[in-house]
This record gives structure tokens, C-alpha cells and sequence, in this order.
């Protein structure tokens, strides 16, 4: 059986886009209908953490949002990893933190190297690799949300970028890339977070390519 590592944000924790609402059942987050979609084939660790960043400091968070921190002990602790799923980059959209979808994708770079680093220098075979550019920003009920965003207008306008910055780095680094974008919408609840249906959307909608990578 393979072993997927899938590394993201709230949107791979599952949070609810009504405010206050509760985490997306565990059977309708996408690392769960991703694994179901592979019909026992793989297993899929979820690690997501809302907030989490590419690689940038977000000081405002109580727990380490960066993501470029964090991953090499998740990936010691989860070796042998067959594959790992990477969708960040969202909070780095914030001005606060990032602030451009461009830049988020040299995080992502980093995060590939980090992967293929740690694998390197235990002179062990490096996972295979998804890029997978976030769903986009649409125009929120809730105004605190897109305030992060620099405002709706901004965020929305650099989440349109995604797909095209992460599909370059996906040609230069050689790895897989996906757009969640074409399979799943954010809620007009918050204008970033996810319906159960459009979460695990993602999962249904990566298993082709995952299966197509790890020959299953």
C-alpha cells in the first residue's frame, strides 16, 4: 500500500465557512475522499492547519504557520512517503504575510526542494510530488475575512493567479500539478473556505492524476 502525505492549510484541515461552524466531518474532507477514490490502494495522511503559509512567518498565529518550518519533521515522522500532496498558499495572499500569488509559488518551490532534501540526505528515494494551485477567492458575507485579503477585490484578483505561477513551477521542478480551482468553489459564506461538496471535490478530482503518478 502507498503512502500519501497531504500538506496544507484550512482547506485540507476542513474548516466550515460559516463562521464559528464546526470542522467538515472527517468522511468530507479531501485527503478522506481522495483515499476512498483509490479503493484501498493508498492511505493518505491528512496534515492540514489553518493559517499555515508557504513559507512565511505569520506572527499574529499562536501555533508555527510557517510552512517551510514544519514540513522536515512531518516528513521524518511520516517516512516512508510514497507521495506528497502540496496545497498551500492561500495565506500567503495576505499583505500581512505574503501578499502575492507569485511569491507564493517560490514558497512552493522551496517546500518541493525541502521534500526532495530530506529524502536526499537519508539516501532515500524521493516522494513523488503534486503541486496543487488552491480553489479561488470569490466575494464574502463575512468582512473580516476578505480584510485579511487585502479586500475582496485584491485577494480575488491574486488567486486568479495561482494556476498559471504554480503550473510553471511545476514544468521547472518537474513534479505533478493540479488546479483545484476546476473542480471546486469557495463558499460566499467567507469567500475562502469550502462547502463539504466542493472539499471533497478536490480528492475525487486528484485521484486520476495520483493514480496515473504512483501506478496504481
Amino acid at each position: 500500500m502507498k503512502t500519501i502525505l497531504a500538506y496544507g492549510d484550512s482547506l485540507t484541515y476542513g474548516a466550515n465557512p460559516r463562521q464559528g461552524g464546526p470542522r467538515h466531518a472527517y468522511e468530507d474532507r479531501w485527503p478522506t475522499s481522495l483515499e476512498k477514490a483509490l479503493g484501498g490502494k493508498a492511505r493518505v495522511i491528512a496534515e492540514g492547519l489553518g493559517g499555515r503559509t508557504t513559507a512565511a512567518d505569520d506572527w499574529h498565529a499562536a501555533a508555527d504557520r510557517n510552512g517551510a518550518r514544519i514540513l522536515p519533521t512531518l516528513l521524518e515522522s511520516h517516512s516512508p512517503l510514497d507521495m506528497v500532496i502540496i496545497m498551500l498558499g492561500t495565506n500567503d495572499l495576505k499583505p500581512s504575510v505574503c501578499g502575492s500569488a507569485l511569491e507564493a509559488s517560490f514558497g512552493i518551490r522551496r517546500l518541493v526542494h525541502l521534500v526532495r532534501g530530506v529524502s536526499a540526505g537519508k539516501g532515500e528515494t524521493p516522494p513523488q510530488i503534486i503541486i496543487v494551485s488552491p480553489p479561488l477567492l470569490c466575494d464574502g458575507e463575512n468582512a473580516d475575512m476578505m480584510g485579511h485579503f487585502g479586500g475582496a477585490a485584491y485577494g480575488i484578483a491574486q488567486s486568479r493567479e495561482f494556476a498559471g505561477h504554480y503550473a510553471r513551477r511545476a514544468e521547472e521542478l518537474g513534479t505533478g500539478f493540479f488546479d483545484a480551482s476546476t473542480v471546486s468553489v469557495a463558499s460566499p459564506l467567507d469567500g475562502v473556505h469550502l462547502d463539504a461538496t466542493n472539499t471533497r471535490a478536490i480528492g475525487d478530482g486528484l485521484a486520476p492524476l495520483v493514480s496515473k503518478i504512483l501506478g496504481l
